[in-house]
């Protein structure tokens, strides 16, 4: 067993070498401390670039109509094309993959309570386009629009905090009616902006922006969801099925790709996650690569270590010494170097991380929604499993590097270890 004057004896060979042990441990922290700092860089810029996809649903695809670039059946070109409701039909009806589906319809206007007024985007749309683009309804807020007011036609318009802000001047605008241009619609909820500004749109029906702004009839653009599809090959198949279906409702070449305009959060995503997969791999190489270099210094410290040693050793099996007490001297002073030296690397790097993590969360702190531009740097931090895990790779692999020279040494007879120079 592990006693006392082992630690003792121990503890005064790490003194005689003082900077050999120094430089031994110094590499074991250092590649411990660059691995984690690597992981978190890797993992805060990750983190902020999805965080810009924190308002779109992963499987989302946008789709709108424009004009046609080729002749078709006898057809023009440069004819507009335009989405008719039975399209919203028939769109899940074809596609199984198709989950939840609405239509949007844009509109520009002057919005006015009271004395207060300024020009707003409104969108007409379904009650699956909160559900889509992650509109949050804070508890207080009201609620979005839902199919009664879709059925019913209903003039209730949800509004961005803007709005609320400058129209109301922080007042509860719930229940009250403002004026969008020459009508009426009262106000049935405010939607959580990440943007304080004024390009949030204001959400009314759909079928009501259809009534009162399209003649009630047709609209441009289609936002949907889709499940089941998770490669790039897959969507390019649902995409070319996609434009035949509409090419053979809308009587245009289904190659005429200028016809239908398509855009998917899905297609960008997994490009981006590739290119991100790619970085996290290329920093796990720089990573790992440091780590072994710590390893490597240890392994070459203690296998001059051993080899200074051996006389040492002669002398101890020659008055006793079992081979094994030699041995598991050796490995305890391995493993204390790098245990030590290891999650003294592990606590500064994790330290570094967080620190920087809460440094950023301190400068964001006050602000009410985030900034304009994109986040690209967001949450810096490793979990606490990988840093574990580095640390102790680390330590299991000081035992094999003092086990392995050690191991070499007890193995030779007393007096050939005592003529050893």
């Amino acid at each position: 067993m592990f006693d006392f004057d082992n630690f003792r004896e121990i503890w005064s060979t790490i003194k005689k070498n003082k900077l050999r042990t120094f430089l031994t441990g110094f590499s074991v922290a250092w590649g411990i401390f660059m691995l984690i700092v690597l992981l978190g860089a890797g993992n805060g810029m990750k983190n902020g670039i999805l965080a810009n996809f924190r308002n779109f649903s992963l499987n989302r695809v946008e789709t709108w109509t424009r004009y046609t670039s080729k002749p078709y059946k006898g057809m023009l070109v440069n004819r507009q094309i335009r989405y008719k409701d039975e399209d919203l039909i028939a769109i899940p009806r074809q596609n199984p993959e198709v989950d939840l589906i609405t239509a949007v319809i844009y509109r520009t206007d002057t919005l006015s309570y009271g004395e207060e007024y300024n020009t707003y985007t409104l969108q007409g749309v379904h009650p699956a386009k909160a559900i889509i683009d992650n509109v949050e309804m804070p508890v207080g807020n009201g609620r979005f629009v839902n199919e009664i007011d879709v059925r019913e036609k209903r003039k209730v318009i949800v509004l961005s905090p803007r709005m609320k802000e400058v129209l109301f001047k922080g007042a509860d605008p719930l229940g009250k009616y403002i004026q969008v241009g020459s009508v009426a619609y009262q106000v049935i909820g405010v939607y959580k902006a990440e943007n304080n500004n004024n390009d949030a749109p204001a959400y009314i029906p759909f079928s009501t922006a259809q009534t009162l702004y399209k003649g009630g009839y047709g609209f441009a653009d289609i936002i949907f969801t889709v499940n089941g599809i998770s490669t790039q090959e897959e969507f390019d198949a649902f995409e070319k099925r996609f434009r035949q279906q509409l090419g053979a409702r809308h009587k245009f070449d289904p190659e005429d790709l200028r016809a239908i305009g398509m855009w998917s959060t899905l297609e960008n995503f997994m490009m981006l996650n590739g290119m991100l997969n790619g970085i996290t791999l290329f920093i796990w190489i720089i990573g790992i690569g440091t780590l072994t270099a710590g390893i490597v210094g240890v392994s070459n410290i203690m296998l001059i270590t051993v080899r200074e040693r051996t006389k040492e050793f002669g002398i101890r099996k020659a008055i006793g010494a079992t081979p094994f007490s030699i041995l598991k001297l050796i490995i305890i002073e391995s493993i204390l170097i790098t245990a030590v030296f290891g999650y003294l690397g592990m606590i500064l790097g994790i330290g570094l991380t967080e620190g920087i993590n809460s440094f950023m969360e301190m400068a964001n702190a006050g602000k009410e929604v985030a900034q304009d531009d994109m986040s690209i740097f967001l949450n810096p931090t490793v979990n606490l499993g990988v840093a574990l895990s580095a640390t102790a790779l680390i330590i299991v692999s000081g035992v094999l590097a003092g086990y392995f020279p050690a191991r070499k040494a007890v193995k030779i007879t007393a007096i050939e270890a005592m003529r050893s120079e």
